[in-house]
């Protein structure tokens, strides 16, 4: 054998043993980590379906929200609007109840209190 060929021969062994090496190395780390891709590939999928349910349920929460808002603005408008005409129907009240007090003579104020009472109940 001639020295080229010797040269070759060594070559050849070290880019096998190489190869060999590059082999098992993958196969011992294949090996280590592909448990841990199982259980992080499974966290992954109960993550996703956590996220969408979550998701789901927030959108369900914004909407009622937005109900209860609009239902909110809708009592506030009507208790506006009664409140309006319950002072409009209480304005003859008020005018009767400022002449009971024009008509008052003075002294006690409980008297006339009771006066005007009795005047309003007709007794």
């Amino acid at each position: 054998m001639t020295s080229v060929q010797k040269l070759i021969v060594l070559g050849l062994a070290v880019v096998l043993l190489l190869v060999v090496g590059a082999a098992g190395g993958a196969w011992l780390a294949a090996r280590h980590y592909r448990p841990l891709l199982d259980t992080a590939s499974t966290n992954l999928a109960t993550a996703k379906l956590v996220l969408g349910n979550l998701e789901a349920l927030a959108g369900e929460q914004g909407k009622k929200l937005g109900e209860l808002v609009q239902a909110g603005d809708l009592r506030e408008r009507n208790a506006a609007l009664a409140q309006e005409k319950a002072t409009q129907e209480a304005q003859p009240d008020y005018a009767a109840a400022n002449q009971l007090l024009r008509e008052r003579t003075g002294g006690d104020p409980a008297q006339a209190a009771a006066a005007i009472i009795d005047q309003e109940l007709g007794l």
